[in-house]
């Protein structure tokens, strides 16, 4: 089977991405803006995203034709297949990485029947390598992750992402934003979830929570934080957080005060979304 050798399959797929983040180099801080539009408002593509998705693209076909992939630019290839699936974010903060702001990553993760097993997320500026393997572990650098043992909100540094594909949550997410706030340390947006979910797997953030993301965002991160003894869920404590692109995380304790927070709020949320 072609996980007999789970290790060896997860150099495979850092391979990919790093296929990606080479793709990258050649326009960092050189784009021009005729380079880069819209897909929606405020929702950046980039030719260096386009290159960074043709360089993994390729590397995937190449060494796992039979597989099918869902990337964010090019959507879904062979979708029709079965076996695992590819979930591909060539260039997570495109708009960081237009701006020239130093937070941003590709990130790859590979999933059979709708659970992923491999994840993988590069930093390409900062040199970071952030890799997982179901029930194998989660690593940095080669270094095992472990998420903080914080207890509950106190104390914590929470990282987040602000709802600019749904603006229409915008009250209800700075209600939680606030009540979050007044518990916690401090709070910090980076602008590139899936780093924020690697970050929040080695302990640097205490815990995560951002809405309506998509698949490509979470997939690998989510791997990392739960290999790394992290809870992910989705706003109603359940596992339909690449469905509903809703993801709150952190250690146990941290991640029952993010769900209280977020469940005290859940009338204003309806009403929102609505």
């Amino acid at each position: 089977m072609l996980f007999q050798r789970p290790l060896e399959f997860l150099d495979a797929v850092e391979t990919v991405a790093q296929a990606g983040a080479a793709a990258l180099a050649p326009y960092w801080r050189a784009l021009d803006e005729s380079q880069v539009t819209e897909k929606a408002r405020n929702d950046l593509v980039s030719t260096a995203d386009r290159a960074s998705e043709d360089a993994i693209l390729a590397e995937i076909e190449g060494r796992f034709p039979d597989h099918r992939v869902l990337s964010e630019e090019a959507g879904w290839s062979r979708r029709d297949t079965s076996g695992p699936t590819w979930v591909v974010d060539p260039l997570d903060g495109t708009a960081n990485f237009v701006h020239g702001l130093a937070q941003f990553a590709v990130s790859v993760a590979v999933a059979v029947d709708d659970r992923v097993e491999f994840g993988v997320i590069i930093d390409p500026i900062k040199g970071d390598v952030f890799r997982a393997a179901r029930g194998r572990g989660a690593w940095w650098n080669g270094e095992e992750c472990r998420i903080t043992g914080r207890e509950g909100l106190a104390g914590c540094l929470i990282a987040t992402g602000f709802p600019f594909r749904a603006r229409h949550l915008l009250d209800p997410y700075l209600a939680i934003f606030r009540d979050v706030f007044l518990r916690c340390k401090a709070i910090r947006r980076p602008g590139a979830a899936a780093l924020d979910l690697a970050y929040t797997a080695c302990g640097i953030f205490d815990g995560f929570f951002e809405f309506r993301l998509s698949p490509w965002d979470i997939a690998a991160g989510s791997l990392l934080v739960e290999e790394a003894g992290g809870v992910v869920t989705d706003l109603d404590g359940g596992g339909a957080y690449l469905t509903t692109g809703d993801v709150l995380c952190g250690s146990a304790g941290v991640h029952r005060e993010l769900l209280e927070v977020v469940q005290s709020h859940r009338e204003e949320w309806a009403s929102a979304v609505e």
